[in-house]
């Protein structure tokens, strides 16, 4: 088949890889457009838009998918099917009637579960021990086209959003792939979405990535994984604003007691209050700066988190 492939992040770069491997012809890419990234905050081309350049593909890049040239190249382009893995916009009916077997979205959920944008993130926040990935007919309401397959992934005990979205990209970069040779075949038809188990997964933003250390461990354990490495969770120590990475569980630490979000400096550890047990955060990496009251900042090194002090006053970027 003729395919024009959309995507815009790097998730979506491996199955742009299976499909160009496979035995369709992509004629085309369409990508979002450039973009403010990174903390310099440079204009760059999206991973796919690079990737697409790197095969000498044509890149599509419209503000808007309704865009009347877009709508128009996309005609004379004339492709046989549409694979979608988060390109970031939703897609008008005219241009969704353009291909023949229409747009086939890869979403990394058991549909109808966490439909949305950030589906992987919502399942480690709700302490799913289950995900997976599926591929559907891409239709007006979101994420509830009929569906043509569903892999499925565990859940581990550590893994950041980060960690769980590469696997369900490159394992579901060949779900893709099988899915648009099923239908080229004709050997394959979407199944209706049940109409129970729907759940939402809107836009993690920085707002939502705060920690709040009145909550039991295991919940904040959940948020900051799933926050890492996007959007980030953050809290708050003498006014700076401070990054976290992923904390431990705690140990059991006979006698102690700290109240929710108050910090705790054992050798080799620091420990934060919550709402029933201590987040052990790992080792000081500058003591003397730390209790002399300055400000913090928190990476992650190894298995642990390394806290280092820094000057009051600074933080970390968005």
């Amino acid at each position: 088949m003729r395919l024009v492939f959309a995507g815009t992040p790097q998730a979506a770069v491996p199955a742009l890889d299976a499909v160009l491997a496979s035995r369709h012809e992509v004629v085309a890419v369409l990508t979002r457009p450039d973009a403010p990234a990174g903390r310099g905050r440079h204009v760059e081309s999206s991973p796919v838009a690079r990737r697409a350049a790197e095969a000498s593909l044509e890149v599509l890049t419209p503000a808007r998918a309704r865009d009347p040239l877009f709508l128009d190249r996309l005609r004379e382009i004339a492709p046989d099917c549409c694979p979608m893995v988060a390109y970031g916009a939703l897609i008008p009916q005219a241009v969704l009637d353009v291909p023949v077997h229409g747009w086939v979205n890869l979403h990394f959920s058991v549909l109808p579960a966490w439909r949305g944008a950030a589906p992987v993130q919502h399942a480690i926040m709700h302490g799913d021990d289950v995900t997976g990935a599926s591929t559907f007919r891409v239709v007006a309401e979101l994420d509830a086209g009929p569906v043509y397959g569903v892999l499925t992934e565990p859940v581990r005990p550590t893994d950041t959003s980060g960690e769980l979205l590469g696997r369900l990209a490159h394992s579901g970069a060949r779900l893709l792939v099988d899915t648009l040779d099923g239908i080229e075949a004709g050997t394959l038809e979407a199944v209706p979405q049940p109409a129970e188990g729907v759940s939402f997964a809107p836009k993690i933003t920085p707002a939502d990535a705060r920690v709040d250390w009145k909550l039991p461990a295991h919940v904040v354990d959940r948020l900051i994984r799933a926050c890492t490495p996007d959007p980030g969770a953050w809290t708050e120590f003498d006014g700076a604003r401070i990054k976290l990475w992923p904390v431990a569980l705690p140990p059991d630490i006979p006698g102690a007691s700290l109240a929710p979000g108050e910090l705790r400096v054992e050798r080799g550890a620091v420990y934060v209050g919550g709402g029933r047990f201590f987040h052990p955060l790992g080792e000081i990496t500058d003591a003397e700066t730390f209790h002399a009251g300055a400000g913090i900042v928190v990476e992650f090194a190894g298995d642990a988190l390394q806290v280092a002090g820094i000057g009051a006053g600074d933080g970390c970027e968005d």
